[in-house]
């Protein structure tokens, strides 16, 4: 394949890579796509860039993750569900050896590699007693035993923002925390710290920045909460409408699409008791995805303080659509400490007119919310409907992006690994401590950055507990669990409101053997035989804990 005009190649000019995921962030909570949250920073970046807005992810955190930093689909990278290993190598729950990372690649090539923030590819952590957990063994491996040099953050998939109940840096337990912490700006200074370092070498650096906000606890500093006070006092079908005519009227669509009806388990706002504590819960949630930004944007000002602005491709993306999940104290509250690393009490749980934000709650803001966040798709994080699969991805690199753009051409994390090897010229690996590395399964869209024609040529495949999908062209296959295939025509209507199931029999048949035979390869297993197996597991983990 040829290089595109923007790539590097081997060069002293080589470009550092700054690879800036979040959590569980839907596709309309950017300021730049219609939202009323204050997101300058990403913003900024955006129109100094490229755009895309049909990026897709694949549906959750770990799986997610796993394609991402390999080039591989998740069951091909081992992480085809969770954490817990189900038996099956493309289920074993952490990164498999034939797989290499973005860290190992760069590496490889010369670059220093750092990571900040969550991991979260490193097997099952639900114990809720965490001094049994075996971090750093066989099937728990650490981002320092994956390629990277330096690591700060979370080896699980949660943690309390102000009292993490487990960290690490580099190899080393951190068990002291100052009074102010607070994670999103804690792994902000630490990446800083890492730029700083780097910058005095001669060595182009690689850094994933991986925020764990917004994915619940809702915890935010009362002050970033207190901007949001009566925002959402509205009412989640206003909100929810108002993003939707923002979202057409700055043309990030690529047609103005007819927003998809409210979530049928969700009440209109009329229809609740506790309005204002509802409402505390997304103006919780809008409060840390504005720290968030606040701390991108310090982190960016580091970068041209360093002089390392300029050159460095930064690359912005969330793992999966809004959350719906409800926290229960008898629910996902359960595999976590209720207590903080001093000793008080944590009140778990979804607890109607407790406000949340502090240190000493542990609530996520539902279904309700989680439809707005993915306006004007359907469906939320675990399913392969866009709602749970689609969300903005933002290149910015001044050196070489020159001409700012909206792109509206479909792509997969798969292709994420890809396109920074070719615009960094470094290569795939072929062996990696004495294990043959799969083929990367994605396609480089550098030359989308660079302002040229460019279409995805392979199709894309979606499965998560049992829901499934295949884009290929203007059309999408589609299925939640148990249900039966939809199609629709992506052009026209990709809010998924008109099903084609039946009035395409060719499309429609060839999609689905397309699908089947990547299932079959990829080693899907079914649904129904995975979930008993998984539920034994939680309930092991559960009664140890």
């Amino acid at each position: 394949m040829a290089r595109s005009e923007i790539g590097q190649g081997n060069g002293a000019a080589r470009p550092n890579v700054v690879l800036v995921l979040v959590d569980d962030m839907g596709f309309a909570d950017l300021g730049i796509m219609g939202s009323e949250i204050r997101t300058p920073n990403i913003d900024a970046l955006a129109r100094g860039g490229v755009l895309m807005t049909a990026m897709y992810n694949c549906a959750r955190c770990c799986p997610t993750r796993a394609s991402l930093l390999t080039g591989l689909y998740p069951h091909d990278a081992g992480v085809g569900h969770m954490g817990a290993n189900l038996g099956t190598p493309a289920y074993q729950g952490f990164l498999r050896n034939d797989s290499a990372t973005i860290a190992e690649v760069l590496r490889e090539a010369g670059y220093r590699t750092m990571m900040s923030g969550k991991w979260h590819v490193a097997g099952d952590f639900m114990a809720r007693e965490v001094d049994s957990w075996r971090v750093g063994d066989v099937d728990h491996p650490t981002p320092r035993q994956r390629g990277f040099d330096r690591f700060y953050g979370i080896v699980d998939g949660v943690t309390n923002f102000f009292s993490p109940h487990f960290m690490l840096e580099d190899d080393s337990r951190v068990e002291v925390y100052p009074d102010d912490f607070y994670f999103t700006d804690a792994i902000t200074d630490k990446a800083i710290g890492m730029v700083e370092e780097a910058a005095k070498d001669d060595k182009p650096f690689f850094l994933y920045l991986a925020h764990a906000a917004p994915h619940w606890p809702l915890h935010a500093p009362e002050e970033d909460i207190a901007r949001y006070d009566g925002v959402y006092n509205a009412g989640w079908d206003k909100i929810r409408t108002a993003r939707h005519e923002e979202m057409n009227g700055r043309r990030v669509l690529q047609k103005n699409w007819q927003i998809s009806p409210r979530d049928s388990e969700v009440p209109p706002w009329q229809a609740i008791e506790h309005n204002d504590w509802e409402a505390s819960k997304m103006a919780t949630y809008a409060a840390m995805v504005d720290r968030m930004d606040q701390s991108i944007g310090r982190f960016i000002q580091a970068l041209k303080r360093l002089g390392q602005y300029e050159n460095t491709l930064i690359l912005f993306l969330s793992d999966n659509g809004g959350c719906a999940e409800f926290m229960a104290e008898d629910g996902w509250a359960k595999f976590f400490p209720d207590k903080t690393h001093d000793g008080r009490t944590i009140t778990m749980g979804n607890i109607p007119g407790l406000r949340p934000g502090g240190a000493l709650t542990y609530q996520s803001y539902d279904k309700p919310w989680a439809n707005v966040s993915n306006a004007p798709f359907r469906l939320f994080k675990h399913y392969v409907h866009e709602g749970g699969i689609s969300t903005p991805f933002i290149a910015h690199w001044p050196a070489r992006i020159l001409k700012p753009s909206v792109s509206h051409e479909a792509t997969h994390v798969v292709d994420v690994l890809p396109t920074i090897l070719e615009a960094t010229g470094a290569q795939p690996l072929a062996e990696l401590g004495g294990h043959a590395i799969q083929k990367l399964q994605g396609e480089s869209f550098l030359d989308l950055l660079a302002g040229k024609a460019w279409t995805r040529q392979q199709p894309i495949f979606f499965e998560h507990e049992g829901n499934c999908a295949i884009r290929r062209g203007q059309f999408k296959l589609v299925k939640k669990h148990g249900g039966n295939w939809e199609l629709y025509d992506m052009e026209s209507d990709r809010t998924e409101l008109n099903d084609l199931a039946g009035a395409n029999r060719p499309v429609e048949a060839d999609l689905l053997g397309q699908y089947r035979g990547w299932a079959e390869k990829a080693g899907v297993m079914d649904w129904n035989v995975a979930l008993p197996i998984l539920l034994d597991l939680w309930q092991m983990d559960n009664a140890e804990g």
